[in-house]
């Protein structure tokens, strides 16, 4: 198919939905070290309709099995015809090293989402700060992205921490968007030194002596902060230190919520109550009939049973796993991985949702 052949105004085409798609890789780009960007089109022609900061879940033939991995957006939904994810391959790293190693335009992903609440736009702001390090940077470049496209005035501080120069992922355009954005200012912070690139400006890692030079009106800004745990928790300290109103704090991540004690709780099924008895779960779509003992999760349920339900992060944030729920009630305990209309039309998630009578579900 010839590209001109492709071309389709919006208004013909109908937006990608947040179930399973398959996307096929049309470009990737080098972005540092072990960093790549994959650009992708909808198989099905659709538009891409997402909120800047945002992830999706990628399906990767990897083994036996597929991996399910989440990764940021880095695209932006102002330009709704392609989506883009900026992966970097940490030691050990599995799934993300294959995509680098192995994924090449004109390869088929299958692909769920969009999800997660982690952007701008759920918190209006007259003045941002956005603090990042690594590849934390990723959902920072999509929404300053979408205010570059949308808002270029916006007051926006913009802080990235690396190892090394080189190691600064989108530099590049990060200082064309800099000389671009009146609003825009941009603050690098680097460890340490290397051969391969000069550096001039600020040294170290973020603390309270460094955030107000790169950023003196912090106190005064909505701010988004995304990278590895440590640096997130060492920023949250420093800010709760400095006085800064937290409720104007935000961040991103995939890793599961300490989860509280809860006192153990029995709902009545005919004459015995639920968490003493094996509730009946029947998968429509597989024609295949299982047991939810109690304490299980619908998911693990699923997996006892032969029955696959694709799941990602597996504490309700991701929405990977998200079914439809045909008859029966659940206990259901998210993360944000599902809408309230979508549980409205009747939609759980496997992950962390457990039967409280007999369950009919689509899977």
């Amino acid at each position: 198919m010839t590209d001109a052949a492709l071309y389709r105004h919006l208004d013909e085409m109908t937006p990608w939905n947040d179930r399973l798609q398959v996307l096929e890789v049309i470009g990737i780009a080098d972005e540092a070290p072990d960093v790549k960007t994959f650009t992708f089109r909808s198989d099905n022609q659709t538009w891409f309709r997402y909120k800047p900061g945002q992830f999706i879940t990628l399906e990767l033939p990897v083994g036996d099995e597929p991996l399910l991995r989440t990764y940021t957006l880095s695209s932006s939904p102002s330009r709704p015809f392609s989506i883009a994810v900026t992966v970097k391959a940490q030691a050990g790293s599995v799934a993300t090293r294959w995509m680098l190693d192995h994924l090449r335009r004109g390869d088929h992903i299958r692909a769920y989402g969009p999800a997660g609440d982690f952007s701008h736009h759920e918190y209006p702001a007259a003045k941002y700060l956005f603090i990042s390090a690594g590849s934390g940077v990723t959902p920072m470049m999509s929404m300053l992205r979408w205010l570059n496209d949308c808002a270029p005035w916006t007051d926006v501080a913009f802080v990235n921490c690396a190892r090394r120069p080189e190691e600064i992922i989108f530099r590049k355009e990060l200082e064309l968007l800099g000389s671009r954005m009146p609003g825009l200012s941009l603050g690098f912070l680097i460890e340490e030194r290397s051969s391969r690139e000069s550096w001039f400006g600020h040294m170290g890692r973020i603390d309270a002596v460094r955030l107000p030079l790169l950023a003196p009106d912090f106190r005064e800004r909505e701010i988004f902060c995304c990278g590895p745990e440590p640096f997130m928790r060492a920023v949250r300290e420093m800010l709760e230190t400095a006085g800064f109103d937290m409720a104007h704090y935000h961040q991103e991540s995939f890793a599961a919520p300490v989860a509280e004690p809860v006192p153990a709780t029995f709902t009545q099924y005919g004459d015995a109550a639920v968490g003493e008895i094996a509730l009946p779960v029947r998968f429509a779509l597989s024609e295949i009939d299982g047991e939810c003992v109690a304490g299980q999760t619908l998911l693990q349920t699923a997996r006892a049973s032969g029955v696959r339900i694709p799941a990602a992060c597996e504490f309700g944030l991701c929405g990977t796993c998200k079914v439809k729920k045909v008859s029966g009630t659940v206990e259901m305990s998210h993360n944000g991985g599902i809408l309230d209309h979508e549980i409205e039309e009747g939609f759980i998630l496997a992950c962390c949702s457990k039967p409280l009578s007999a369950l009919e579900i689509e899977a």
